[in-house]
């Protein structure tokens, strides 16, 4: 083997492989590699714009700057963003190629394998060491052939496996058993450890199932790393976070769940300000309470659209606006704020129209054009609570297509700070902004500025803005990934990990 790169695959889907990959990225930069990750196919609608306005998921996105590098599209040049329970957009270097069924897709996997060897070779040529990332399990032996992201890439890369198994499923033993037992005996060969993810409670009453494993397949187990809090940015919307509450503030934000969310991300910072509780609105009931209704980004917004219509949401968001308490719209959640919204090619739904919230007065059209870049919003106009903020630069990126047409009764709050171009409109009240802009909340003061206006339309008083002060993202990542390095550290066996990454094991 090389000695250039370690990969890590799983029993299983959501076992912990890409929290552990960017736990390796950290402490090999923490050691002085420069490091970068790899993943050759993701399925996420988590997805990010690079500086050069490529798109990317957002798990490689994370353990770059888990390694102190700057994304690339080279770290993952196959993403799948699902537009259905059957089909999917497929993202080949950053650029949209088409939309495939799940049997097209496993046909022209073949037509990519050169793309990713080609792709995985530039990057290893870049960086002293990198760290590959399966999906799902390679024992899912009917995509054997077809396979690009699990044994296959550990081959081309000439790479190690690491197998992780997550114990808080149950059956971690069988599950590691098993997996190594379907594969070939030649990618048997490359497995060098096993690793037992989220356990919790004492070690020492899982060391005879660690020997017995070892003896049983002749692999080490390098070590169990137990459930950890480390806030590590998840992958897609399989996450606990969408089904669970955070924080204790007596601000109530509430999130619209929808079928095809992307990029909830964008409001981790809001979770995290001690000011606000933070939840995922379901039902209409789960709207009763809040104070800021938050409609997130979507791969589908006319679908989606619909769908909050047939459970009985768009009402009582409705009403919620028309009260003066604030609406947020980001990205797809920002154009159903509008009069109409038309697709007349198809592009992201077979209705071809559909009726807006009619909140701000705009239309939006779709087309095949897809916009992704990254840009810097300057906080401009917009409503007396915004003032403060006026000029202040908000950095983010954009991913969507379809384009806004402005009726005469939209106001503006954001433009864009390199051409004065709209990113985000608001209604003449100033209570229902919408924008364009992903990780509009990450640095802290729109959160901050959201949260005191809420406090006010509640008619709480102002509080102590050192104490109430949101998170800024970049310093929490940061303080997140050194947190995960520790317990990575403290769990495995990194002389033996760096052995493996060098060939030597």
């Amino acid at each position: 083997m090389r000695g250039k790169s370690i990969m890590l695959q799983g029993t299983g889907s959501s076992v912990g492989k890409s929290m552990l990959c960017a736990g390796l990225c950290r402490v090999f930069k923490q050691d002085g590699l420069r490091v970068a990750p790899f993943k050759s196919q993701n399925m996420a609608l988590n997805s990010f714009a690079t500086r050069e306005g490529l798109e990317m998921g957002r798990a490689q996105v994370a353990q770059a700057q888990a390694a102190g590098v700057e994304p690339s599209v080279e770290m993952n040049p196959i993403l799948l963003k699902p537009t259905s329970d059957r089909r999917s957009q497929v993202i080949a270097m950053g650029r949209p190629i088409g939309s495939m069924s799940a049997a097209e897709y496993h046909s022209y996997k073949p037509n990519l394998r050169q793309l990713v060897k080609d792709t995985y070779d530039r990057l290893e040529a870049k960086y002293e060491a990198v760290v590959i990332e399966g999906a799902g399990s390679p024992a899912e032996i009917n995509l054997r052939d077809g396979d690009l992201v699990n044994m296959w890439m550990a081959e081309v890369a000439d790479a190690p496996v690491l197998l992780v198994g997550d114990i808080d499923k149950g059956g971690v033993f069988a599950a590691l058993y098993g997996t190594v037992m379907l594969l070939e005996p030649a990618e048997r060969a490359r497995v060098k450890g096993l690793i037992i993810n989220k356990f919790r409670g004492d070690v020492s009453i899982l060391e005879p199932g660690l020997r017995m494993i070892e003896d049983r397949l002749g692999i080490p187990v390098l070590g169990v790393v137990p459930w950890t809090d480390a806030d590590i940015e998840d992958e897609d919307s399989a996450s606990g976070r969408l089904s669970g509450m955070g924080g204790g503030g007596e601000i109530t934000v509430a999130v619209a769940r929808l079928r095809h969310i992307s990029n909830f991300t964008d409001f981790q910072a809001l979770s995290l300000h001690p000011g606000v509780t933070l939840k995922y609105a379901l039902r209409p009931a789960d709207l009763a309470d809040a104070d800021v209704v938050i409609l997130p980004g979507t791969k589908n917004t006319i679908d989606d659209l619909i769908d909050l219509k047939n459970r009985g949401m768009l009402a009582p968001i409705v009403r919620h606006a028309r009260a003066g308490k604030l609406l947020i719209g980001v990205c797809g959640g920002y154009q159903m704020l509008g009069q109409t919204l038309r697709d007349p090619e198809g592009v992201e739904s077979a209705a071809r129209a559909a009726a807006g919230l009619g909140l701000i007065d705009m239309e939006v059209s779709f087309t095949p054009e897809k916009r992704t870049v990254q840009a810097v919003g300057a906080l401009t106009g917009g409503p007396d609570w915004l003032a403060p903020l006026e000029g202040t630069r908000i950095e983010g990126y954009e991913i969507h297509s379809g384009a806004n047409a402005f009726g005469p009764g939209a106001q503006f709050w954001l433009a864009d700070a390199a051409d004065g171009e709209p990113l985000g409109a608001c209604n003449a009240a100033g209570n229902v902004l919408g924008t364009y802009l992903h990780g509009l909340f990450d640095d802290g003061a729109l959160a901050d500025a959201v949260v005191r206006r809420a406090r006010a339309l509640k008619g709480l008083p102002e509080t102590d803005a050192a104490a109430q002060a949101a998170v800024n993202m970049a310093a929490y990542r940061e303080a997140q990934f050194d947190k995960l390095a520790d317990v990575v550290r403290e769990s495995l066996d990194m002389a033996a990990v760096y052995r493996i990454l060098r060939g030597e094991a």
